[in-house]
């Protein structure tokens, strides 16, 4: 089968497409022939080696656990293993495989069958791939750690991507009317479309310091000190981030107790639980209430292309690959 290989850390062009061998399922897994597949930061980590902790994960010198990256997947199972009860061949399946081995951008993956879900009949594959990790994190970071209430002011910071397309559309589902994004002046249009009441341009403008307040901040890169989102918080204000540096997310963790002890301002991180929510998912989709936004696609022999323009920053939404036996079915 193809897939696309990385045997060095480094940029999107050390990935490579080469022919390797067909997976073959264990007794708890299944084998899906891939039809699409998103591109997250945990790749683009994976790819370059950093933050450290990914070396840790995936051998200090080069890629050893993981040498074919992709965990968002969507596509059509071909075999089942001797235990697996919940799908068989035909069915369409997808999910995040983030916990199970990555490996996505590929013609084949094997997967437990507790990581996948299936898909609508009405869902495209390159609309499921786009969903697993970033709608997770957006139901998460807003839903179960933000406890996001009717009437709230939110902010969204890198609020053009996956993460940012599919939390404005959940947070008007919970009656919040005052939703402003920030994002690259690029993407701006576009998040006025998706339903942000305001946009800003974080090139031209610093949203910690115009003197606006927000009870809930949902941010996606973490690009800042701790104390420059207190400012731009409530009195009662939460801030949850989905991730960012490793030296951001531990001054969030080491101090957000301590601000939290001398003020009602809370510091959240979320710790995501990969595809707990895809069948709330799967119900807002179906009844028209959520839209992934697509970029793309890309073949799976753009996959160098791909990342390179999603490590860039410029992207809509999620980046999707689609694999070409897609035009099969």
């Amino acid at each position: 089968m193809k897939a696309i290989v990385y045997q060095k850390y480094g940029s999107p062009d050390v990935l490579e497409l080469k022919e390797v061998e067909k997976p073959v399922p264990k007794d708890d897994e299944v084998l899906v022939k891939v039809h699409a597949a998103s591109i997250n930061d945990w790749d683009w980590g994976l790819l370059q080696g950093t933050p450290f902790i990914n070396r840790v994960e995936n051998g200090f010198r080069k890629p050893r656990k993981y040498k074919i990256l992709g965990c968002d997947i969507a596509g059509r199972i071909e075999a089942v293993g001797k235990n697996v009860k919940q799908f068989q061949p035909g069915d369409e399946v997808y999910g995040d495989l983030c916990m199970c081995g990555f490996g996505g951008f590929a013609e084949y993956v094997c997967a437990r069958e507790n990581v996948l879900a299936l898909k609508p009949a009405s869902m495209t594959f390159d609309e499921a791939a786009a969903i697993p990790q970033a709608a997770m994190l957006a139901v998460q970071g807003l839903r179960d750690i933000g406890q996001i209430q009717s009437g709230q002011k939110l902010l969204i910071n890198g609020a053009g991507g996956g993460v940012g397309t599919f939390a404005v559309q959940l947070a008007k589902l919970e009656g919040v009317d005052d939703v402003t994004g920030v994002d690259s002046s690029g993407k701006l249009d576009m998040m006025r479309a998706m339903g942000f009441n305001h946009v800003i341009d974080y090139t031209k403008e610093d949203f910690t310091k115009n003197g606006l307040r927000y009870d809930l901040i949902l941010d996606n890169k973490m690009s800042r000190s701790v104390f420059d989102y207190m400012r731009a918080l409530s009195p009662n204000g939460v801030y949850v981030t989905t991730g960012g540096s490793m030296v951001r997310l531990l001054q969030a963790l080491i101090l957000g107790p301590l601000i939290s002890m001398f003020s009602k301002k809370k510091i959240r991180l979320v710790i995501l639980k990969p595809n707990k929510d895809l069948a709330y998912m799967n119900q807002l989709f179906e009844t028209g209430k959520v839209k992934p936004v697509l970029d793309g696609p890309f073949k799976l022999s753009e996959a160098p292309e791909a990342m390179r323009y999603f490590g860039e920053g410029n992207h809509k939404g999620k980046v999707i690959i689609t694999l070409e036996h897609n035009k099969e079915t």
